[in-house]
């Protein structure tokens, strides 16, 4: 753990922090959504089998949950990577992968493509909302959890010498499921071990990031080094002072918000909204430290 200290872990071992670049702190390059599959509007079944080509995407964009291979981003490895080749090409660095037990992560497929495109992956320790817990992970005591978690970060997951570098997103579902309410535990105390960064999908409820924040402070997590994810309220957090607490991401997690079907893609935010968010007075430090200096320290190990 003490090699850790200082530094940032990707899937291609540890680097330096100023080595990160603009960062996206909430992706998916490769994992399964089908347990979210939500059936179609009746009438309209056959939709959910339908080709994704362009005259099918009008549906698709209002019914991205109802398509099944939409669901399956583990399926566009190729286009993933042009879209990372195209990242590191408009200036972005590293990419968080939220991706964790329960949706599918594929730790050798991430090294691979940190490989061959040199866009720094960031890989996530944990498990996603209750609905995909095994029943070994219900069932398997805070303390068991725990060492899963530190394991990953410190050895290897799903198998591999290949290292996760955040703990998240650990997913919490409205109401919390007793499992989760577990996971959550053994992510503050793995934190506790280990220094490092956690990320969190919050349950559909307003309470929700209320209710996980003070879980997790009773088992004695690291408030400052935890991410709360999906608020969406970027130039208010800003104008109410919390501008050294904000990140951004794009939580790309289907096949049609790539490029390849019509999707603003992994560059959208660093060729679309930062233009924009200068156009809106943003100046170039405040977005800067959104970017770079956050995404910095939080992924730095203690």
């Amino acid at each position: 753990m003490q090699e850790l200290s200082g530094k940032v872990q990707t899937v291609r071992g540890l680097i330096d922090p100023g080595q990160m670049g603009r960062t996206l702190t909430h992706e998916h390059l490769t994992m399964s959504f089908a347990f979210c599959y939500s059936p179609p509007p009746r009438g309209q079944e056959a939709c959910s089998e339908m080709p994704m080509v362009m005259k099918n995407l009008y549906w698709l964009k209002q019914h991205p949950y109802s398509h099944r291979g939409n669901l399956l981003l583990n399926e566009e490895i190729k286009a993933v990577k042009e879209e990372l080749v195209h990242f590191k090409e408009v200036g972005g660095g590293t990419m968080v992968e939220n991706t964790t037990t329960g949706i599918f992560r594929d730790v050798k497929t991430l090294q691979r493509l940190s490989q061959e495109t040199g866009v720094h992956i960031i890989s996530g320790a944990g498990f996603y909302v209750g609905e995909t817990h095994s029943c070994v992970t219900r069932n398997t005591t805070v303390e068991k959890l725990t060492d899963i978690l530190v394991n990953e970060v410190l050895h290897g997951a799903d198998g591999t010498d290949i290292k996760c570098g955040v703990i998240g997103e650990i997913g919490c579902s409205w109401p919390m499921m007793e499992s989760e309410r577990k996971v959550l535990q053994a992510t503050a105390a793995a934190q506790i071990q280990l220094g490092c960064p956690v990320i969190i999908h919050p349950g559909r409820n307003s309470d929700s990031p209320f209710h996980i924040v003070r879980i997790l402070q009773e088992a004695g997590a690291d408030i400052s080094k935890t991410v709360m994810s999906h608020l969406d309220r970027i130039r208010l957090l800003l104008e109410e002072g919390y501008g050294d607490n904000v990140l951004m991401a794009h939580d790309i997690h289907t096949k049609n918000r790539l490029t390849k079907y019509g999707g603003h893609g992994y560059s959208h935010i660093l060729t679309n909204i930062v233009p924009e968010m200068k156009k809106r007075g943003l100046s170039q430090p405040a977005i800067d430290k959104i970017l770079v200096d956050n995404p910095k320290r939080w992924l730095t190990f203690k």
